[in-house]
Protein backbone atom coordinates (compact mmCIF):
# COMPACT_ATOMS: atom_id res chain seq x y z
CA UNK A 1 0.00 0.00 0.00
CA UNK A 2 3.00 2.62 0.81
CA UNK A 3 4.16 1.71 -2.51
CA UNK A 4 0.38 2.97 -3.81
CA UNK A 5 0.65 5.88 -2.11
CA UNK A 6 4.39 6.75 -3.42
CA UNK A 7 3.06 6.52 -6.93
CA UNK A 8 -0.12 8.79 -6.29
CA UNK A 9 2.31 11.19 -4.65
CA UNK A 10 5.38 11.16 -7.32
CA UNK A 11 2.83 10.48 -10.42
CA UNK A 12 -0.40 12.68 -9.42
CA UNK A 13 -0.28 14.12 -12.98
CA UNK A 14 -0.80 10.27 -14.22
CA UNK A 15 -3.11 9.05 -10.99
CA UNK A 16 -5.54 12.21 -10.78
CA UNK A 17 -7.14 11.63 -14.17
CA UNK A 18 -7.60 7.93 -13.33
CA UNK A 19 -9.48 8.85 -9.37
CA UNK A 20 -11.36 11.23 -11.28
CA UNK A 21 -12.87 8.98 -13.64
CA UNK A 22 -13.22 6.62 -11.08
CA UNK A 23 -15.31 9.03 -8.86
CA UNK A 24 -17.29 10.45 -12.07
CA UNK A 25 -18.11 6.15 -13.23
CA UNK A 26 -19.38 5.44 -9.67
CA UNK A 27 -21.63 8.38 -10.32
CA UNK A 28 -23.05 7.76 -13.53
CA UNK A 29 -23.62 4.00 -12.22
CA UNK A 30 -25.38 5.19 -8.95
CA UNK A 31 -27.68 7.56 -11.17
CA UNK A 32 -28.57 4.35 -13.49
CA UNK A 33 -29.09 2.70 -10.78
CA UNK A 34 -31.96 4.80 -9.19
CA UNK A 35 -32.77 5.65 -12.93
CA UNK A 36 -33.92 1.80 -12.87
CA UNK A 37 -35.48 1.86 -9.37
CA UNK A 38 -37.79 4.62 -10.81
CA UNK A 39 -38.85 3.02 -14.14
CA UNK A 40 -40.03 -0.23 -12.47
CA UNK A 41 -43.67 -1.13 -12.26
CA UNK A 42 -45.29 -3.84 -9.22
CA UNK A 43 -47.64 -5.10 -12.27
CA UNK A 44 -49.32 -7.59 -9.86
CA UNK A 45 -50.69 -4.44 -7.90
CA UNK A 46 -50.97 -2.39 -10.91
CA UNK A 47 -52.71 -4.68 -13.46
CA UNK A 48 -56.04 -5.60 -11.11
CA UNK A 49 -56.25 -1.75 -10.73
CA UNK A 50 -56.27 -0.35 -13.85
CA UNK A 51 -58.46 -3.55 -14.64
CA UNK A 52 -60.70 -2.24 -12.31
CA UNK A 53 -60.52 1.54 -13.93
CA UNK A 54 -61.52 0.28 -16.81
CA UNK A 55 -64.50 -1.72 -16.32
CA UNK A 56 -65.71 0.63 -13.85
CA UNK A 57 -64.78 4.21 -14.62
CA UNK A 58 -64.24 3.76 -19.00
CA UNK A 59 -60.97 4.38 -20.42
CA UNK A 60 -60.70 8.12 -19.71
CA UNK A 61 -60.52 7.44 -15.67
CA UNK A 62 -58.03 4.94 -16.69
CA UNK A 63 -56.06 7.11 -18.55
CA UNK A 64 -55.63 9.76 -15.92
CA UNK A 65 -54.72 7.46 -13.79
CA UNK A 66 -51.49 6.22 -15.85
CA UNK A 67 -51.05 9.70 -16.35
CA UNK A 68 -50.51 10.47 -12.73
CA UNK A 69 -47.92 7.59 -12.11
CA UNK A 70 -44.43 7.96 -12.30
CA UNK A 71 -42.65 4.96 -13.27
CA UNK A 72 -43.15 4.14 -16.78
CA UNK A 73 -45.15 1.41 -17.86
CA UNK A 74 -48.15 3.25 -17.00
CA UNK A 75 -47.20 7.26 -17.36
CA UNK A 76 -45.27 6.25 -21.24
CA UNK A 77 -46.45 2.49 -22.60
CA UNK A 78 -50.18 2.65 -21.29
CA UNK A 79 -51.00 6.03 -21.76
CA UNK A 80 -49.47 5.70 -25.52
CA UNK A 81 -52.18 2.76 -25.98
CA UNK A 82 -55.14 4.14 -24.03
CA UNK A 83 -55.09 7.65 -25.91
CA UNK A 84 -55.00 5.69 -29.19
CA UNK A 85 -57.68 2.82 -28.21
CA UNK A 86 -60.62 4.67 -29.85
CA UNK A 87 -58.83 4.24 -32.94
CA UNK A 88 -58.79 0.51 -32.63
CA UNK A 89 -56.36 -2.25 -31.27
CA UNK A 90 -54.32 -1.93 -34.67
CA UNK A 91 -53.85 1.46 -33.88
CA UNK A 92 -52.99 0.46 -29.65
CA UNK A 93 -50.77 -1.97 -30.42
CA UNK A 94 -48.51 0.49 -32.75
CA UNK A 95 -48.23 3.39 -30.95
CA UNK A 96 -47.00 1.26 -27.62
CA UNK A 97 -44.38 -0.51 -30.09
CA UNK A 98 -43.39 2.81 -30.98
CA UNK A 99 -43.37 4.35 -27.76
CA UNK A 100 -41.12 1.43 -26.74
CA UNK A 101 -38.89 2.03 -29.44
CA UNK A 102 -38.31 5.28 -29.81
CA UNK A 103 -39.22 6.51 -26.13
CA UNK A 104 -38.53 4.13 -23.36
CA UNK A 105 -35.61 2.11 -24.44
CA UNK A 106 -33.66 5.28 -25.28
CA UNK A 107 -33.95 6.16 -21.73
CA UNK A 108 -33.07 3.12 -20.40
CA UNK A 109 -30.28 3.22 -22.35
CA UNK A 110 -29.32 6.49 -20.65
CA UNK A 111 -25.61 6.93 -19.35
CA UNK A 112 -24.46 3.80 -20.48
CA UNK A 113 -22.56 4.83 -23.31
CA UNK A 114 -20.33 6.96 -21.20
CA UNK A 115 -20.25 4.31 -18.78
CA UNK A 116 -18.93 2.25 -21.12
CA UNK A 117 -16.90 4.85 -22.38
CA UNK A 118 -14.94 5.18 -19.17
CA UNK A 119 -14.43 1.46 -18.64
CA UNK A 120 -12.35 1.18 -22.05
CA UNK A 121 -10.61 4.58 -21.80
CA UNK A 122 -9.69 4.14 -18.37
CA UNK A 123 -7.88 0.48 -19.07
CA UNK A 124 -6.40 2.69 -22.37
CA UNK A 125 -4.91 5.89 -19.85
CA UNK A 126 -3.97 2.96 -17.49
CA UNK A 127 -1.87 1.30 -20.03
CA UNK A 128 -0.72 4.68 -21.53
CA UNK A 129 0.19 5.79 -18.14
CA UNK A 130 2.50 2.75 -17.64
CA UNK A 131 4.40 3.17 -20.88
CA UNK A 132 5.50 6.65 -20.10
CA UNK A 133 6.36 5.82 -16.77
CA UNK A 134 8.43 2.80 -17.86
CA UNK A 135 9.98 4.74 -20.94
CA UNK A 136 10.88 7.41 -18.07
CA UNK A 137 12.39 5.19 -16.16
CA UNK A 138 14.67 3.05 -18.71
CA UNK A 139 15.73 6.56 -19.73
CA UNK A 140 17.30 7.11 -16.07
CA UNK A 141 18.60 4.08 -16.37
CA UNK A 142 20.56 4.60 -18.86
CA UNK A 143 21.69 8.11 -17.70
CA UNK A 144 22.78 6.42 -14.77
CA UNK A 145 26.44 5.21 -14.34
CA UNK A 146 26.80 1.40 -15.47
CA UNK A 147 22.97 1.42 -16.02
CA UNK A 148 22.20 -0.96 -12.78
CA UNK A 149 18.82 -1.47 -13.52
CA UNK A 150 18.22 -3.31 -10.01
CA UNK A 151 18.32 0.09 -8.65
CA UNK A 152 15.81 1.16 -10.75
CA UNK A 153 13.05 -1.79 -10.32
CA UNK A 154 11.08 -0.20 -7.39
CA UNK A 155 10.37 2.70 -10.24
CA UNK A 156 9.29 0.35 -12.93
CA UNK A 157 6.91 -1.50 -10.32
CA UNK A 158 5.41 1.97 -9.73
CA UNK A 159 4.89 2.34 -12.99
CA UNK A 160 2.64 -0.63 -13.26
CA UNK A 161 0.03 0.80 -11.05
CA UNK A 162 -0.73 2.98 -13.79
CA UNK A 163 -2.07 -0.08 -15.41
CA UNK A 164 -3.67 -1.42 -11.85
CA UNK A 165 -5.65 1.76 -11.73
CA UNK A 166 -6.79 1.67 -14.84
CA UNK A 167 -8.59 -2.31 -14.68
CA UNK A 168 -10.01 -1.31 -11.26
CA UNK A 169 -11.44 1.71 -12.90
CA UNK A 170 -12.28 -0.17 -15.80
CA UNK A 171 -13.95 -3.99 -14.71
CA UNK A 172 -16.40 -2.53 -12.56
CA UNK A 173 -17.72 -0.25 -15.31
CA UNK A 174 -17.79 -3.40 -18.08
CA UNK A 175 -19.58 -5.54 -15.07
CA UNK A 176 -22.08 -2.78 -14.38
CA UNK A 177 -22.72 -2.00 -18.50
CA UNK A 178 -23.65 -6.01 -18.86
CA UNK A 179 -26.01 -5.64 -15.82
CA UNK A 180 -27.49 -2.99 -17.00
CA UNK A 181 -27.99 -4.30 -20.43
CA UNK A 182 -29.37 -7.66 -19.14
CA UNK A 183 -31.76 -5.53 -16.97
CA UNK A 184 -33.14 -3.67 -20.08
CA UNK A 185 -33.34 -6.68 -22.36
CA UNK A 186 -35.73 -8.35 -19.34
CA UNK A 187 -37.72 -5.08 -18.82
CA UNK A 188 -38.35 -4.72 -22.26
CA UNK A 189 -39.87 -8.51 -22.28
CA UNK A 190 -42.17 -7.37 -19.73
CA UNK A 191 -42.95 -3.85 -21.35
CA UNK A 192 -44.40 -6.22 -24.43
CA UNK A 193 -46.17 -8.55 -21.95
CA UNK A 194 -47.45 -5.43 -20.16
CA UNK A 195 -48.76 -4.21 -23.74
CA UNK A 196 -50.14 -7.34 -24.51
CA UNK A 197 -52.36 -7.71 -21.06
CA UNK A 198 -53.49 -4.40 -22.10
CA UNK A 199 -54.80 -5.54 -25.29
CA UNK A 200 -57.18 -7.74 -24.02
CA UNK A 201 -58.26 -5.73 -21.04
CA UNK A 202 -59.70 -2.95 -23.68
CA UNK A 203 -60.68 -5.90 -25.68
CA UNK A 204 -62.95 -7.56 -22.83
CA UNK A 205 -64.09 -4.01 -22.23
CA UNK A 206 -68.27 -4.88 -22.11
CA UNK A 207 -70.11 -3.05 -24.85
CA UNK A 208 -73.92 -2.25 -25.22
CA UNK A 209 -75.43 -5.44 -27.12
CA UNK A 210 -77.51 -4.15 -30.13
CA UNK A 211 -81.12 -4.67 -29.79
CA UNK A 212 -82.83 -7.95 -31.14
CA UNK A 213 -85.62 -8.31 -33.11
CA UNK A 214 -88.73 -9.79 -31.01
CA UNK A 215 -91.25 -11.86 -31.90
CA UNK A 216 -93.77 -8.97 -33.07
CA UNK A 217 -90.70 -7.52 -35.35
CA UNK A 218 -90.65 -10.95 -37.02
CA UNK A 219 -93.99 -11.25 -37.21
CA UNK A 220 -94.77 -7.95 -39.42
CA UNK A 221 -91.33 -9.15 -41.30
CA UNK A 222 -93.11 -11.84 -42.59
CA UNK A 223 -96.43 -10.54 -43.43
CA UNK A 224 -94.79 -7.70 -45.15
CA UNK A 225 -94.40 -9.56 -48.43
CA UNK A 226 -97.63 -11.00 -48.32
CA UNK A 227 -99.74 -7.58 -47.45
CA UNK A 228 -97.90 -6.18 -50.48
CA UNK A 229 -98.71 -8.92 -52.86
CA UNK A 230 -102.76 -8.25 -51.62
CA UNK A 231 -102.54 -4.84 -52.06
CA UNK A 232 -101.17 -5.25 -55.89
CA UNK A 233 -104.22 -7.60 -56.62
Amino acid sequence: MSAFWQFVRGDWYFALPLFLMSLTAVTLVIWRIMLNLHAKTDMSEFLPTIQQKLEKEGIDAALKYCQSRTDMIPRKLFVAGLETSRQGLSAMRRAMANVIELEILPDLNFLLAPILAIGKIATMVGLSVTVISMINTFNEIQRSSGGNVTSSAGAIGLALFGTLLGLVTAIPLVFAYVLFKDWIAKFEIQMKSAAQKLLLLVQNLKSPAPPSAGPASKAAVNTAPAETAAARR
